[in-house]
């Protein structure tokens, strides 16, 4: 009993610290030299955008919790119901007016790749677990905590969302397209990674309603209701408060960010590319594949991928030894 709950405090610790890391790090970005005006151009319509952002976000300041404590303690009036609404419908206006100026880039499409990838395999694990009871790691690629499928598919979302936004779509229409962006990108991802490196991460045959190996009615419903929810209440949230950079330490930071992850789906293809080559025979042609031969052999792979199903006879080996 005492070690659960020492071990439930060191938890909330690391998650406070975490919490404080990241919070710390995000105020640091916001420092240093500002982008030129030329700049952020390429990044909002107007230049009244930064302006709109930081008076909603000190209009949700006036009504938070944080705000509403000082006013028990009386070191400001206490604000009524009405004006706490007002409050709210000011900043509502203010987030949307934002919104409209704001154009979306590379910087908000990297942010929403990462969020999406970390948030999605999350919610996977946690979901698995739930219901089946496997803490199998699903991760997607070899470095990090990631899985691109989600954040492919936060992106392909935020893209078709954000066009329908603009051009003033109704709600069958973002449902019926975001069916289509997430049908397409299960079919694409499914057939690209069977064909490719030999692996399969998910099969619909035997799921009522089934189309094609990797796409089935029910998703397909799945990924129109969600394609609603994210149009309307995450997508917007989401842009807010990702804002467009202010900083050149944004800009660094995001770009790094960005070779990362594209580094990272590089080697991940490589690591099962060679994987494929080495259940063939196929010596490595350069001291790159001798050194990915070297580092990332069958058991890391079977390993780190252990929700896959991989179709290669030495990829089978290496799972059972694993």
């Amino acid at each position: 009993m005492l070690v659960a709950l020492a071990s439930l405090l060191v938890l909330f610790a690391l998650i406070r610290l975490a919490i404080w890391a990241v919070t710390s790090f995000l105020k640091w970005l916001e420092g240093g030299k500002k982008v030129s005006a030329s700049m952020e151009e390429q990044f909002v319509e107007d230049g009244r955008a930064n302006e709109l952002r930081t008076y909603a976000q000190e209009l949700d300041d006036e009504r938070s919790l944080r705000h509403l404590g000082e006013e028990v303690k009386g070191e400001r009036p206490m604000l009524t119901v009405e004006e706490r609404k007002e409050l709210k419908r000011d900043s509502a206006e203010a987030r949307e007016a934002y919104l409209g100026e704001l154009k979306l880039t590379w910087y908000q499409i990297v942010m929403i790749f990462l969020v999406g990838s970390v948030l999605g395999l999350i919610i996977e694990q946690v979901w698995m677990f739930v219901t089946a009871g496997l803490t199998e790691s699903r991760v997607g690629l070899v470095w990090g905590p990631y899985s691109p499928i989600y954040g492919f598919g936060a992106v392909l979302l935020t893209i078709a969302c954000w066009k329908m936004r603009k051009s003033g779509a109704t709600w069958w229409q973002v449902f019926l397209i975001s069916m289509v962006v997430g049908g397409l990108l299960e079919q694409v991802t499914g057939w690209g990674m069977e064909t490719l490196i030999g692996a399969v991460s998910w099969d619909y045959t035997s799921v009522p309603g089934c189309i094609t190996k990797w796409v089935a009615w029910p998703f397909l419903f799945f990924w129109g209701a969600l394609g609603l929810v994210w149009s309307k209440a995450i997508m917007p949230e989401l842009l807010f408060r990702i804002g467009n950079p202010t900083t050149m330490r944004q800009i660094v930071f995001v770009s790094l960010l960005a070779l990362y992850l594209a580094a990272d789906i590089f080697m991940t293809v490589a690591c099962f590319g060679r994987m494929a080559a080495r259940d063939a025979g196929i010596a490595p042609a350069n001291p790159f594949e001798e050194w990915v031969d070297e580092n990332y052999t069958d058991q890391f792979i079977a390993a780190r991928f252990q929700n896959m199903t991989i179709s290669s006879a030495t990829g089978r080996d290496a799972q059972e030894r694993a």
